[in-house]
């Protein structure tokens, strides 16, 4: 399945095209509120992970609703190395499904499912994970990842 097409901000301005990424691996990870515990959990586990990744030939992006300015914050002070878009009218979470009904605390609300894709260099989805267990998560995409890639290399 082809992954939606977007262009969005990251926290510096910079914008970002998914068709500009063509001949690369993506990871895409939606999650609900910078800095926020679970948000910043997963965040350092990518940045932890992040030259791993960048040697596989892989490019990470984060995206919630919030705006450049609060990236650019959240970046600032977890030291985040890679782009945090800001997906503020919630077209492209919406575009990938992950922009749903929540419940909690019995308040019903629209917002953010912790989601994660890898989208292979022809722009395809080659995995999906829904509702996201923060611990443990990066190690598992880094382990899916190289099974993706010898897959692909194999053939």
């Amino acid at each position: 399945m082809k992954a939606a097409h977007f262009t969005l901000n990251d926290q510096v301005g910079k914008v970002h095209e998914l068709k500009s990424y063509e001949g690369k691996w993506v990871i895409l990870y939606f999650y609900p509120k910078d800095m926020t515990p679970g948000c910043t959990q997963e965040a350092c586990d990518f940045r932890d992970n992040i030259n791993r990744l960048a040697s596989a030939n892989v490019v990470v992006f984060g995206i919630s609703a919030d705006d450049e300015k609060r990236h650019a914050k959240f970046a600032q002070k977890e030291s985040l190395t890679f782009p945090l878009l800001a997906d503020t009218d919630h077209a492209v979470c919406t575009a990938y499904g992950v922009w749903q009904k929540k419940k909690f605390m019995g308040r019903e609300y629209d917002g953010i499912v912790r989601t994660t894709l890898i989208i292979d260099p022809e722009g395809n989805i080659a995995k999906r994970y829904d509702e996201v267990k923060v611990g443990g998560h990066v190690e598992e995409v880094l382990k899916d990842l190289t099974e993706l890639q010898k897959g692909i290399h194999q053939s």
